[in-house]
C-alpha cells in the first residue's frame, strides 16, 4: 500500500473547485493512455460538492464522458429516486448534463428492485467481477480513482468502526444493517476492493471531522478509523480543507491552497 499524502485547502469551496479540476486532470490523463477511465463516485456534502464544481468548470468538457465508468463506493438502501441516494444526488449534480454512456454507469441496488440488501450487494459484486481484468488479481476492476468521504467517526464509505463490514476480508461488497447515520440499510465496497483502487482520494471538510483525520494519518487501526484502512495501490490521497487538517501533527508544514 502507499503512503498517504494530504494536501489542505484554505475552504471547502476551494476543496471542492481543487478537486474537481484534479479529477479532470486523472481522467484526461487516463484516456489519453488506455482509451476508458473509471472513477467512484461518492456522496455526502463535498463529494457531491465536487461533482457541481465538475459540471461548472469548462474543463470538464476536456473528459469524453461516453468513456468513463462510474461505479459508487456506497448507497443508501432506499427507492430509486430518492433524495437522499448518492446516485440521486450524482445524477442531479453532475450525470444528467454530461454525455455518458447509460451502460457504462453502474448504480447500487434500490430498495424497491425486489431484492433484499445482500441480493443488491451480491449483484454489485458479480458486477465488479465481471469488469475485472486478470492483472486486477482480485474479483473487482482496477479503478483509476475511488474517491471517497470521511465521517466524524472515522468511518469511509458505509464502513463504520467496529461494525461487521470493517471486519470483511473475502467478500468485495456486503450489505450494512444498523448504520449509526440514518438510513441504517446501505449497501458498501469493503476495504479489500478500494484497496484494489490505483488511485484513493479522501475527500472531507468540517472542523467535526479533524479527530478523525489525525487519528487516520497518525497509525490509527482501521477497526476504530475505517478511512485509516483505505489506500490506493498507487496513491492515496487525502483532500481536506484546513479546518479538518487542524490536528495533524505538522500541519504548518502540509501544502495548503
Amino acid at each position: 500500500m502507499t503512503t498517504p499524502q494530504v494536501v489542505a485547502y484554505g475552504n471547502s469551496a476551494l476543496l471542492a473547485a481543487a478537486t474537481a479540476a484534479r479529477l479532470v486532470t486523472r481522467l484526461v490523463d487516463v484516456q489519453a493512455a488506455r482509451g476508458v477511465a473509471s472513477v467512484v463516485l461518492t456522496g455526502g456534502r463535498t463529494g457531491t460538492a465536487v461533482l457541481e464544481q465538475l459540471r461548472a468548470a469548462p474543463a470538464r468538457d476536456a473528459v469524453d464522458w461516453s468513456r468513463v465508468d462510474i461505479y459508487w463506493g456506497d448507497e443508501r438502501f432506499l427507492p430509486a429516486g430518492h433524495p437522499d441516494r448518492n446516485e440521486t444526488q450524482a445524477r442531479a449534480a453532475l450525470l444528467d448534463h454530461v454525455p455518458v454512456d447509460p451502460a457504462r454507469v453502474h448504480p447500487m441496488a434500490p430498495s424497491d428492485a425486489g431484492g433484499t440488501p445482500e441480493e443488491g450487494a451480491e449483484a454489485y459484486a458479480e458486477l465488479l467481477a465481471s469488469a475485472a481484468l486478470p492483472e486486477d488479481h482480485y474479483p473487482v476492476p482496477g479503478f483509476d480513482v475511488c474517491m471517497l468521504g470521511v465521517g466524524e467517526e472515522g468511518h469511509t464509505g458505509s464502513i463504520f468502526p467496529d461494525s461487521p463490514a470493517v471486519y470483511e476480508n473475502d467478500r468485495s461488497v456486503v450489505a450494512v444493517h444498523g448504520c449509526p447515520k440514518p438510513p441504517p440499510v446501505r449497501i458498501t465496497l469493503t476495504l479489500p476492493a478500494i484497496r484494489r483502487a490505483h488511485e484513493v482520494w479522501l475527500i472531507t471538510a468540517g472542523e467535526g471531522k479533524a479527530a478523525a483525520v489525525a487519528m487516520a494519518l497518525g497509525g490509527a487501526g482501521e477497526v476504530a478509523i475505517p478511512a485509516a484502512g483505505a489506500q490506493g495501490q498507487r496513491r492515496t490521497l487525502w483532500l481536506l480543507d484546513r479546518t479538518a487538517a487542524t490536528k495533524i501533527p505538522g500541519l504548518s508544514s502540509l501544502p495548503v491552497s
